[in-house]
């Protein structure tokens, strides 16, 4: 209701006709608008008319706007490019202080999670790249404990969208997890990236649930819209998931290539809806 009565009559009237959610907390990244025309007000608009929650990705200059719907900046941007991360110790100073400063505003703005970036191998084994990781998370973790936001490294896939990155297998990313030993770090799991990597998403999912704090979707192959022309069963993940007890959040990552933003925007909510 109050919801309602923040957007007013007319947005009511599209609640009315929105997706049903489910037990999971739904949002969104910003490819899932491609093609829309929409600026981000109206994004944002749209996704409280929809009834979800969340928009990854936004930085601090936004927050303002994503306020105003009621929209929780779900994943706030990390200190580091893709490719140059923690797992590289001549950046850690620059990481650290932009990390310190993140951590602040994102438990000023009530954001949950700060994504973490491990950055490309460039030669560095799994072990060097584990122990240079662990090493800059140690460092970051009691702020983060402290202010209550989650610094979460996102696993990708170095096999067709990210040559290189090291976080790209779920038991190193677990590892590290292990040997920071906070509760406020933990993974971001992809589940399109790591489809590609390893399969099993369920089976992953259920073995090692407590290091994930959250989810991105999309589908595979081609990183396009949710739809039964891919091949993952996302009401089948979602389901497993939900009966995990999941708290967070899941976002959908994709890029429209087939269906209008809103109709693909729709199927994914309703394929996530258990």
């Amino acid at each position: 209701m109050q919801r309602r009565v923040f957007l007013g009559t007319s947005a009511a009237a599209s609640l009315a006709a929105a997706p049903s959610i489910g037990r999971l907390k739904q949002g969104v990244c910003g490819g899932v608008f491609r093609g829309s025309n929409l600026d981000f007000e109206a994004q944002c608009r749209a996704l409280a008319e929809m009834g979800l929650l969340a928009y990854d990705l936004q930085g601090p200059e936004r927050f303002p706007i994503m306020k105003k719907y009621g929209i929780v900046p779900s994943m706030v941007p990390g200190s580091s490019p893709l490719a140059n991360g923690v797992n590289d110790k001549t950046l850690h100073a620059e990481i650290i202080k932009r990390t310190h400063e993140l951590i602040d505003v994102s438990a000023a703005a009530g954001a949950p999670n700060l994504i973490i970036l491990s950055g490309n191998r460039r030669g560095k084994s799994d072990a060097e790249g584990m122990d240079n990781t662990v090493a800059c998370l140690n460092e970051l973790k009691k702020h983060a404990e402290d202010k209550g936001v989650t610094m979460c490294m996102e696993l990708l896939n170095s096999k067709v969208n990210h040559p290189d990155y090291q976080c790209d297998r779920t038991p190193w990313g677990v590892e590290v997890c292990k040997r920071v030993a906070s509760p406020r770090v933990k993974l971001l799991y992809d589940i399109y990236h790591m489809q590609i990597m390893e399969g099993d998403i369920i089976r992953t999912i259920r073995d090692n649930f407590q290091w994930f704090a959250h989810f991105h979707t999309a589908g595979n192959p081609g990183r396009n819209e949710i739809s039964i022309e891919q091949e993952l069963n996302y009401k089948g993940i979602a389901k497993a998931i939900a009966d995990l007890g999941y708290k967070g959040y899941i976002c959908h990552e994709y890029t429209p290539k087939v269906k209008p933003w809103k109709d693909a925007l729709v199927e994914a909510v309703e394929s996530c809806n258990v």
